[in-house]
């Protein structure tokens, strides 16, 4: 080679994520029940849809089907054949939330990714009478508690319309994070959607557990199930513990 021709610098490699040694598939959700004190998510059943639409129609207005694809359901007998149809489906996969043995609230598992270790919660409605009660946040921390614990999923998502204030303040206060915003996501009843995600990792989940088990500690033992703080003040105080016993 002549003296004054270099040889080509070798190829510097390229940044990857770090191995998951002994990573494997996660399992589906089993369809079984989730107990909790406030409530029971038990899978969704036909027989459900009755007691569901009755819960449903004190929303006069309808608004509890605003921001999804389908509803609302005037109609008894309307709602019926959607939520039979709901219930025999994998993915999404819906599930009841009961208090007290009453049907008040459905909720799903969907885009399942057993591969990757990906699950989402969406198609919540609760009836009012569940809405910014305890059994309304203990049955999404049921879901998130399968998902992670009872599962080993690494990620858990919640996406929601970006003009849905009420679902992106619920996704904060139980401990997701913001991602950022898919713009012209979807088309839903005719109209734009953009899209607002949402996560937690494995890695948030140890904190996020922990401080909204204690909350539910807190409220359990509470005159009437009054709060003493709010929900994320709890998973905020875990957070920190966290940090300073790492």
């Amino acid at each position: 080679m002549p003296d004054d021709v270099a040889p080509a610098a070798a190829a510097a490699p390229r940044p990857v994520g770090p191995l998951l040694p002994g990573w494997t598939a996660r399992p589906q959700p089993p369809r079984t029940p989730m107990p909790g004190r406030f409530c029971t998510l038990v899978p969704a059943e036909a027989g459900h849809a009755a007691a569901l639409h009755a819960a449903f129609a004190a929303d006069a207005t309808g608004g509890l089907w605003t921001y999804l694809p389908r509803g609302p359901y005037p109609e008894a007998a309307d709602f019926a054949g959607w939520f039979a149809a709901a219930a025999a489906g994998a993915d999404p996969q819906f599930h009841t939330v009961l208090v007290d043995g009453r049907p008040e609230g459905i909720a799903s598992y969907l885009r399942i990714e057993p591969a990757h270790g990906v699950i989402e919660i969406g198609n919540i409605v609760l009836a009012p009478a569940l809405q910014r009660t305890p059994a309304a946040t203990e049955a999404l921390h049921l879901m998130a508690v399968r998902a992670f614990d009872g599962l080993g999923y690494r990620r858990l998502e919640w996406k929601c319309d970006a003009l849905n204030a009420p679902s992106r303040r619920a996704a904060l206060r139980l401990g997701f994070r913001f991602e950022g915003i898919f713009r012209h996501h979807m088309v839903i009843k005719g109209r734009n959607r953009d899209t607002a995600w949402f996560a937690m990792t494995d890695g948030d989940w140890r904190a996020v557990h922990a401080g909204t088990a204690a909350w539910l500690d807190e409220v359990a033992a509470a005159p009437g199930h009054a709060q003493r703080r709010p929900l994320a003040a709890a998973i905020a105080a875990a957070i920190t513990a966290a940090g300073a016993a790492a």
